[in-house]
This record gives structure tokens, C-alpha cells and sequence, in this order.
């Protein structure tokens, strides 16, 4: 069980009067613009798991999370409002090098309503504003242009392909419905691998009908219409209340040493990483 009314409260939003198109994406725009995609918790060294009622409690205290946690959670909160969900194997691909599939490092989800389906993924990042319905096409979100097809790497499965300026080449989701538990061991390898971007990189991510929030470590950046915006910020109490204005994140459970320690963590990374580009 999920906290349905503290997590609408979350999204601003009251309780639809039923499970219809339009309550759909007044909630996905929501949960994107409200709901940070963060892994802030890898570099505090505060294991997570990924039961929905976890990252439910999660996003109502103020926090946000990855695909795992976000997708997880969203998905059993249009359940409870009486939508008919179904999760699904995915993966990620990261440049046009890497290969395709849905290997399970990303969780979708669609929705079936009104005899039709739609591709809900509040766990993308910098990606969907709104649903897509599921349906060869391009679609066009604000500044941003995406496309759906069946996937050429999984049988049965559909292929969304980001716009050229996101931080991801494209994701494929296998057909099948599974169990969210299903994902254990790969959040595990995630969010503790020294090999994985999570655990390499801290990133909060918050999209909006007009564009995108990116931090990755010091630097901030802001892609709309007008382009990309980019700005590197150099004290812990500018990045603290980036992180709390800007993508709306409550960390008040963090105590002043735990700040000053990722604080460290995060700008030396940043300053190894400026050395290694001047050389």
C-alpha cells in the first residue's frame, strides 16, 4: 500500500474523479516537473531499495530517485487510481555505439486505456514531458522531438529514440509484463558498482513543459528552445540550494557533516576531471 493522498499532495494535484486520458497526463506532467530524478542517496552512501511503497514514502518526505524507484512508484500510483499498468523489461541506450536491448537497466511502464496503449516513463531524466501514445510516430514535447517504433532488438517490443540534444541515444522495452521485484539485482549492481554512471556521477535531472534541469556534479545546465544554458557552480551553498530550489529536494535529513562530506566528494571529482581537460 502507497500513500495515495500524500504523494498527490506531491504532485499538487487532487484525486481524479476517474482513471481517464487527460487525469493521465496531468499526472505524468506532474510527477516530472515535481519528482526529481536523482541518485543522491548512492553518494550519501544510504542504501535504497526499490519496493514501490519504499519509493512511494521516498517522494512524499521529498526526494525523487531513478527509473527503478520513480517508474516503481508512479506505476502503483496510477494502479491505486485505477489504471491498468503494466511494467515492463528495459534498457537504456547510451550512445549509438552501444548495443540495443532491453537488457533490464530501465524499468517502463504502459498504460491501456480507452482500447488504446500509452508509454508512461516519469524515469527517463531529461526525456518525456507527457505519455506517448503507443504508436508509430514522431512526437514533438516542447523543445524536444522523440520517436516510437517497433524495436529492431526485441521482438514484440518498441524502440524510443530521444531527441539528438538528451542525454541518451534511445531505450527498447520488451512486450512481456514483469515484477518489479524482477529488478533487484540490477539496482544493486547500479548503485554500488564502481563501473556504473550512478555511482560515478551524482546527477539530479527535472524536466518541465519548456525544457530541462541537468546537474551532473558541479555543472548545471538548462536546455529549452533557445538552446543550452551551462554554468559551473564552485561553493557548497550555491550547489545545496540548487538542489533544493532547483530541482526541489528535501534534505533536511542530511545532517552539516554528511553535506560537507559530498559537498568534498563532488567538487574534487569536478576539479580531477577540469585538470584532465586542459591537459
Amino acid at each position: 500500500m502507497i500513500d495515495v493522498d500524500g504523494y498527490l499532495a506531491v504532485l499538487g494535484m487532487d484525486r481524479p474523479a476517474a482513471p481517464t486520458a487527460g487525469a493521465l497526463r496531468d499526472l505524468h506532467r506532474a510527477q516530472v516537473e515535481r519528482v526529481a530524478y536523482e541518485n543522491l542517496d548512492i553518494h550519501l552512501g544510504r542504501p535504497t531499495g526499490i519496493g514501490a511503497a519504499e519509493s512511494a514514502a521516498r517522494i512524499v518526505r521529498g526526494r525523487g530517485g531513478y527509473c527503478f524507484h520513480l517508474n516503481g512508484a508512479f506505476g502503483a500510483l496510477l494502479t491505486a487510481l485505477g489504471y491498468d499498468v503494466t511494467l515492463h523489461r528495459a534498457g537504456v541506450q547510451a550512445t549509438p555505439r552501444d548495443p540495443a536491448g532491453a537488457s533490464g537497466d530501465h524499468l517502463a511502464l504502459t498504460v491501456s486505456l480507452d482500447g488504446g496503449r500509452w508509454l508512461v516513463d516519469a524515469g527517463l531524466g531529461d526525456a518525456l514531458h507527457e505519455p506517448l501514445p503507443l504508436r508509430e510516430g514522431t512526437h514533438t514535447q516542447g523543445p524536444f522531438t522523440y520517436a516510437l517504433a517497433p524495436s529492431a532488438a526485441v521482438p514484440g517490443g518498441w524502440r524510443f529514440t530521444h531527441d539528438p540534444r538528451g542525454s541518451f541515444t534511445a531505450m527498447d522495452f520488451a512486450p512481456d509484463p514483469v515484477e518489479l521485484s524482477s529488478f533487484a539485482a540490477e539496482h544493486e549492481r547500479l548503485s554500488t558498482s564502481p563501473e556504473s554512471g550512478f555511482v560515478r556521477v551524482l546527477t539530479a535531472q527535472l524536466r518541465d513543459a519548456k525544457g530541462v534541469d541537468v546537474l551532473r556534479g558541479c555543472v548545471l545546465r538548462r536546455t529549452g528552445a533557445g538552446g543550452t544554458d551551462e554554468r559551473t557552480i564552485d561553493s557548497a551553498d550555491d550547489w545545496y540550494d540548487v538542489l533544493t530550489g532547483v530541482f526541489r529536494l528535501d534534505l533536511t535529513d542530511v545532517d552539516a557533516p554528511a553535506r560537507a562530506a559530498l559537498w568534498h566528494r563532488v567538487h574534487s571529482a569536478h576539479q580531477e576531471w577540469a585538470a584532465a581537460e586542459r591537459r
